[in-house]
């Protein structure tokens, strides 16, 4: 699990842009409120494969646990998985010029529908009334990326809980979108995972900062069981 650090400049920032406020989202509508979980496939989380993230396995119970608590309040939980197949080389041909041929080939290969990187994690419990979403981008909520954005319309959702992996690339691209969407977002530190607790770290002030309330899973649980109960 990583080692949470969120700055005091960070949040004395946050503090000023939310008028004294600690949190910008005290409150939340249990039943307009979707858990978004992103990338916990084989490929970022199975030992040896290229894009391992060993810390996302830590992270498998919170997420669980977030995910059957927000169904008992009447939320949403949606399982977005990454799923490329060769047009991506024309489609987003930059990644070619960011990634080795290797790299490109292996991501392709392992998070095509059907490849050994592309499935869920085992260890997690999804449920027939789940949703699973393909996106084609890092951001979930990227306009063309995916259909997560009319999905959460159509169910009249209006605050995502942003977890999975990796907390400074999908997760992150994620949150700024959503937010960007009008969606009130949340980040849950101890439900994303990154490459190092730096990179973790450095993308959750960066959230905090502006573009969502970053709380712990304990935290997010309490606020869905106070928010059920009204």
């Amino acid at each position: 699990m990583h080692k949470i650090n969120i700055s005091k400049d960070a949040i004395e920032v946050a503090i000023k842009h939310r008028g004294g406020r600690r949190h910008a989202f005290e409150v939340i509508d249990t039943a307009k409120t979707a858990l978004i979980v992103i990338d916990m496939q084989n490929y970022f989380m199975a030992p040896g494969m290229v894009a391992e993230v060993p810390a996302a396995r830590d992270i498998v119970p919170n997420i669980n646990k977030l995910a059957k608590n927000l169904r008992t309040a009447g939320g949403q939980v949606a399982w977005v998985m990454s799923t490329f197949d060769k047009n991506i080389y024309q489609d987003w041909s930059v990644l070619a010029d960011l990634f080795s041929t290797e790299r490109c080939e292996a991501m392709i290969r392992n998070l095509c529908v059907g490849g050994p990187g592309h499935d869920l994690w085992p260890d997690f419990d999804v449920q027939g009334e789940d949703w699973r979403v393909e996106k084609n981008r890092f951001s979930a909520f990227l306009d063309g990326s995916s259909d997560l954005v009319a999905r959460l319309r159509k169910a009249n959702i209006d605050t995502v809980i942003i977890t999975g992996t990796l907390t400074d690339v999908c997760c992150e691209s994620s949150a700024r979108d959503a937010m960007m969407k009008n969606f009130k977002v949340i980040m849950i530190t101890d439900a994303c995972a990154a490459g190092s607790d730096d990179d973790h770290n450095n993308s959750l002030n960066a959230m905090v900062r502006l573009f969502a309330d970053v709380i712990s899973t304990g935290e997010m649980i309490e606020k869905l069981n106070e928010n059920r109960d009204e």
